[in-house]
């Protein structure tokens, strides 16, 4: 059985999406973040050192959200989700990026993107 650390509603300014407009002036992209892994060693020692330190990750998640434009957020969800794995302690994430502004001409709450994604070996 796996643990979770969740860290949700992560907002970031990106430039990514097909449209000039969208690379132009960008929009406030949400990421949520689960990654499982066994925290058991960090309850024992109550040492940071021996879990994800999630306001580390938060920044990574940040400069990836904010670095290189995609046109897709499922491109850019799996460059996310790529980054939580590289965690030495993650075995896996289940990585959302919502796109709350995206450009669809009608009402509605939410468009978003979620990859589920695996160490190799531990999926």
């Amino acid at each position: 059985m796996r643990d979770r650390i969740e860290l949700r509603g992560l907002t970031a300014r990106g430039h990514h999406g097909v449209f000039d407009f969208e690379r132009r002036e960008g929009q406030d992209f949400v990421i949520d973040a689960v990654l499982h892994l066994d925290t058991a060693p960090a309850a024992a020692s109550d040492d940071v050192g021996d879990t994800v330190h999630y306001g580390l990750l938060a920044d990574k998640l940040v400069a990836v959200v904010t670095g290189e434009p995609v046109n897709l957020i499922e491109k850019l969800a799996e460059r996310l989700a790529g980054v939580c794995l590289a965690e030495p302690l993650v075995e896996g994430v289940e990585l959302t990026v919502h796109k709350p502004s995206a450009p669809i001409e009608h009402e509605f709450a939410d468009v978003a993107v979620t990859v589920t994604r695996g160490k190799r070996g531990q999926q």
